[in-house]
């Protein structure tokens, strides 16, 4: 039997920017590809915002990740797949039918992404001791968010290149899609290569669940899971649909309220100051929860991740263009999305312990994505109904309801700390 934590320095950070990178490419990289091929933000809010159904429809096939095969096969069978879905995006979009088919793609890709997910979390858990899961959130949670980062600013970047060099936005992202698709597959090969197979023992096999039913019964029978759930559901929900406008913002010409920034401008921003500052702030928040435990840090990073967008509606009021201040804003708001993502991901960890931790936590993200997915679909109206400006003090104020139902919330106040010696 393969020790755990066996490599986990080389595998986790591998295994979770390769879980990043097809989210970002569905959900992030689609809105900017979309909005400069002339979509507009109304349609591009709403359908890309339906990509989401997979996460949150996830836990209905969880199950058969935990009763069929292993998690290491699951997830490089799915990172393939993602792989040749990217390649079809970019085959796709010089087509006429170029909004259908690239959409049925991200579909594909993102079907194969959620369960990417469910095989990669299950094999977080199963590889790494409760301990090490504490210590390891912040590097998960960074490498995650590097991939973000990766989508958002290396690729965006270089579609804003060959825009420049082309003069053919069609061509540039047909390049950059297929591009994409290329490094998803030399990352599906380096998984192959780094993550150990933990799961070739009977005891691992014995902690799969009895039956499909038995997965949903126990994960619903759990101590204050209606308020769990409606904080999962909150956590991000101003995050949720400044996600969505966030670029179209940058990218708007001042006549519309936007900041008027290119394509190539808004890859170089997220992909330089954002990278930065996302990785030093997910670092630092897990190192914290692994030194304090979780429930002192839990009200501060909340606060972390939601009072940058505050600045984004500074922006948006004041109409401020200027270099120092755009990147401020990133600045802080990437380093607080870094430092506050790792007490949610702590405590989604702290929700599904027990039997059928795979199913159970896609369970628990299959909500997640709810809450993200319901206000990112209505978000491309909000704006075009209230403008930028009216758009982000809506965003500030969606994030209160989390703020409400933290103190109703209970969970072991050293929950996390990695000189807890009982099991956290």
């Amino acid at each position: 039997m393969i020790k755990k934590d066996k490599g986990a320095w080389v595998w986790v950070p591998i295994l979770y920017f390769t879980q990043g990178l097809p989210y970002v490419m569905v959900v992030t990289v689609s809105v900017i590809m979309y909005k400069q091929l002339g979509v507009s933000n109304a349609d591009i809010g709403l359908y890309t915002s339906w990509l989401y159904l997979p996460w949150v429809l996830k836990p209905l096939w969880s199950p058969f990740v935990d009763l069929k095969s292993t998690k290491r096969k699951w997830f490089l069978g799915m990172q393939a797949i993602i792989a040749l879905a990217l390649f079809g995006v970019g085959l796709s979009i010089p087509t006429n039918m170029f909004f259908v088919t690239t959409l049925a793609c991200f579909w594909m890709a993102a079907f194969a992404s959620a369960t990417n997910d469910i095989a990669s979390d299950g094999y977080y858990m199963i590889g790494l001791t409760e301990k090490k899961q504490s210590f390891f959130v912040g590097m998960r949670s960074t490498f995650y968010r590097l991939a973000m980062v990766t989508g958002e600013g290396l690729i965006v970047f270089f579609a804003g290149f060959l825009e420049q060099k082309y003069g053919d936005n069609t061509k540039a992202w047909s390049m950059t899609m297929t591009a994409a698709a290329f490094l998803m597959l030399a990352l599906t090969v380096s998984n192959f290569f780094a993550a150990p197979k933990y799961e070739t023992s009977g005891a691992i096999a014995t902690q799969r669940p009895k039956g499909f039913l038995e997965v949903f019964r126990t994960f619903f029978q759990k101590p204050q899971i209606g308020i769990a759930l409606a904080f999962i559901l909150t956590y991000r929900l101003g995050e949720s649909q400044l996600v969505k406008m966030a670029a179209p913002f940058l990218l708007d010409s001042a006549e519309e309220g936007g900041l008027g920034y290119s394509t190539q401008e808004l890859g170089v921003l997220f992909g330089t100051v954002g990278v930065i500052m996302l990785s030093i702030g997910g670092i630092l928040g897990g190192i914290l929860i692994s030194r304090d435990g979780l429930k002192k840090w839990m009200l501060p990073m909340i606060l972390s991740l939601n009072v940058p967008n505050v600045l984004y509606a500074v922006l948006a009021a004041t109409k401020t263009t200027h270099i120092v201040a755009v990147t401020a804003t990133v600045i802080f708001e990437k380093f607080g999305y870094g430092f506050g993502f790792a007490a949610f991901l702590m405590y989604l960890i702290y929700i599904v312990e027990g039997k059928s931790k795979t199913s159970h936590y896609a369970i628990a993200t299959g909500f997640m994505a709810l809450g993200m997915m319901l206000p990112g679909m209505i978000s491309g109206y909000m704006q075009e109904w209230l403008g930028y400006d009216g758009f982000f003090i809506w965003v500030v104020i969606a994030a209160l309801p989390a703020f409400f139902l933290l103190k109703y919330l209970e969970y072991p106040a050293e929950f996390g700390k990695k000189t807890n010696d009982d099991g956290e």
